[in-house]
């Protein structure tokens, strides 16, 4: 069973190495879904984790169909990816009719190349999910991540154990979003996925001993100045555990 974590931050990189986790998704911003973090970010990731990174390739929030010069940004974020040594990349990038821009996911992981390539829930706003299975084998993905095309992978089970058994060993399938310890062995037993991938969040209060009370969240009301995002190692521990005691 291969265990990835997503992650948002240093401290939650260096929690999900703790918990156990075979691999790291790094993002940056939580709240859209997962954009490209910084360099730096990457490097001091890659210097202080032993296990498997990978990054995230998105230039901005929202839809899959980018511009050139957002296509142009994820050229150059891949070649830095190559420069800091990260293992792999999650990427992907539609048409307009929904379905995969298959010409230029081809040219994103030939220059990727021979890092690791992960279709990222692009493939989840497909118009045709086995339609996208087959164009992600033919242009080069090595994995696609999916929750079945809905909110969660326990909601979209049946439909991921299909694209597993479809793709055979052609590409790997990993089944993610929303997994978490009160579902995970359901989803293994239906799908019969090898990969799960999940985020094991949780906030810890801020260190601060300073506290502004006339201002929340910039402005924005979520207040999160005084909370940091982090992983739990034991809900890591607790995921992979209940995972591998299914017999797939």
């Amino acid at each position: 069973m291969i265990c990835e974590v997503v992650v948002y931050n240093m401290e939650s990189a260096l929690r999900a190495q703790e918990g156990g986790a075979d691999r790291i998704e790094l993002c940056d911003s939580p709240g859209e879904g997962g954009t490209t973090p910084s360099h730096a970010m990457i490097e001091q990731v890659r210097q202080n984790i032993s296990m498997d990174v990978y990054v995230m390739i998105r230039p901005r929030s929202g839809d899959f169909l980018y511009s050139n010069y957002e296509f142009h940004i994820m050229k150059r974020d891949l070649y830095q990816c190559q420069k800091l040594s990260v293992d792999g990349v999650v990427f992907g990038i539609l048409n307009t009719d929904g379905t995969i821009d298959k010409k230029r996911c081809a040219e994103l992981i030939r220059i990727a190349k021979p890092l690791k390539v992960t279709c990222h829930r692009a493939f989840d706003m497909t118009r045709d999910p086995f339609e996208a299975l087959e164009d992600c084998i033919e242009v080069g993905f090595d994995r696609i991540l999916t929750s079945g095309q809905c909110a969660t992978a326990i909601e979209g089970a049946e439909l991921i154990r299909q694209l597993k058994s479809k793709a055979g060993d052609r590409i790997k399938i990993m089944a993610g979003s929303g997994v978490r310890a009160n579902n995970v062995k359901q989803l293994i037993e239906t799908t019969r996925a090898d990969e799960i991938h999940f985020s094991a969040a949780s906030v810890r209060p801020s260190n601060m001993s300073f506290v502004n009370t006339k201002i929340s969240g910039m402005g924005s009301g979520s207040g999160s100045e005084y909370v940091v995002r982090t992983v739990d190692p034991e809900m890591v521990r607790s995921i992979r555990s209940l995972a591998e005691s299914v017999v797939i």
